[in-house]
């Protein structure tokens, strides 16, 4: 049984290519230089959470649910996934004030330290 391509290399990171393709009925195999599609290059946990917020039809307390974790976290990812799939943010996060509200929910208890420590690195 083959596994899904790889659309990063695990060594150095940057993105691989297929080079054949063949049939196992027919036998045919094509070679050549073939681009995967940008979902290719997501990696595996990316591709979870793009499969649950599908599922969840964009919903973010269900994938709050699903996932155990808190909206932060759920916000985060989404960027991430938007960010691996070549859409940047337009507009920047006043720094301060998004380290306020990062601070104030956990205080409130809203999200954990390591969920704040991972988001105040970002």
């Amino acid at each position: 049984m083959a596994g899904e391509v790889l659309g990063k290399c695990p060594v150095c990171g940057n993105d691989t290519e297929v080079t054949r393709i063949s049939c196992n009925s027919c036998g045919t195999a094509i070679e050549g230089h073939f681009h995967l599609c940008k979902f290719c290059k997501l990696t595996a946990e990316q591709k979870t959470f793009i499969d649950v917020f599908i599922k969840c039809r964009g919903n973010i307390k269900e994938v709050e649910k699903e996932l155990g974790i808190s909206y932060p976290t759920v916000k985060n990812r989404l960027e991430d996934v938007a960010a691996a799939l070549g859409y940047k943010q337009d507009i920047e996060p006043e720094p301060s004030r998004n380290r306020k509200e990062i601070l104030d929910k956990l205080n409130s208890g809203e999200i954990s330290v390591d969920e704040a420590i991972d988001l105040l690195k970002e």
